[in-house]
């Protein structure tokens, strides 16, 4: 009757859930403009008016259940609503529902049914509500062992979130080393992380600016390697400077503690979302022109 694609386009015409989007072309008979208007029938037109907005403003949320964790990310249009009792309970609540429930995507968390309504029928309610686009964007559940611990750190309230996970040490110094993930922004704990693309375009880049000094091309790739080393200090977890004693690598530190880490998530809130940038001067402007 209707396939995958049906489904995509349903979604991006109408910024709908990916089930509330199947349900409508499942009583359409796979009518994408039929749909469209059933949509708007069931009261989910009101949010789904809404996903043309960018919602890059949220919140980071971090929960631990023994030996589970959950780290989750919520937009919001405007970081006022990121602050609403209402938006900050339901960004809990999904907390809690990914620690209960089996779950690996961000649609089998919108198809969890609880009390007779899925949570997507929640958010749209809340979106309809709140009166502003509000987005489940992306979570991650991590499992530990015994002998492992968690540390959790958000910074400014939820706006970065960072579960990191070590084999011994303790949960202070798990914390320290989220702490550290979360203000210096590491690519990945060591240097078998960091993507391939990245440190082939940071060689090419030091090799251009060496040959640039006047050095042979033979000279500058020596040079690279040496070069190289500074960009893994800077983007390699365990290689960069404590930020609690600047003498002392992580990976330093963490041994000093009998640790090892062995996991970091890392959550800022709108990162990779194209911001609108408002245009203050020209829209003033305007006003003068118009007035």
């Amino acid at each position: 009757m209707f396939t995958a694609k049906d489904v995509k386009e349903l979604r991006e015409k109408t910024g709908a859930g990916m089930l509330d989007c199947k349900k409508a072309l499942e009583n359409t008979e796979g009518n994408i403009e039929k749909a469209c208007d059933w949509l708007r029938e069931k009261g989910i037109a009101k949010a789904a008016k809404k996903e043309s907005r960018i919602a890059a403003e949220g919140l980071c949320q971090i929960k631990v259940d023994g030996n589970n964790a959950v780290i989750l990310e919520v937009n919001s249009e405007t970081d006022f609503v990121a602050k609403n009792e209402e938006f900050v309970n339901f960004v809990n609540y999904l907390a809690d529902q990914i620690l209960a429930n089996e779950v690996t995507t961000v649609e089998d968390v919108l198809a969890i049914n609880d009390g007779g309504e899925t949570i997507n029928d929640k958010l749209v309610a809340l979106v309809a509500k709140i009166g502003e686009k509000i987005s489940f964007r992306r979570f991650e559940k991590l499992t530990k062992n015994a002998d492992e611990v968690f540390g959790t750190y958000k910074h400014m309230g939820g706006k970065i979130g960072v579960v990191v996970t070590l084999k011994g040490g303790n949960e202070e110094v798990a914390r320290d080393v989220a702490m550290q993930a979360a203000a210096m922004n590491p690519v990945a704990i060591r240097r078998d992380g960091v993507p391939a693309e990245s440190v082939e375009r940071e060689s090419h880049i030091i090799k251009e600016q060496v040959m640039a000094e006047g050095k042979p091309e033979e000279i500058a790739e020596k040079m690279v390697v040496g070069r190289l080393n500074k960009f893994y200090k800077e983007v390699c977890l365990e290689e960069q400077a404590f930020i609690k004693d600047s003498g002392l690598s992580v990976l330093d530190y963490v041994k000093n503690n009998g640790g090892e880490i062995c996991s970091m998530t890392r959550f800022a809130v709108g990162e990779g979302i194209e911001k609108r940038q408002d245009d203050f001067a020209s829209e003033v402007m305007s006003q003068v022109q118009n007035s």
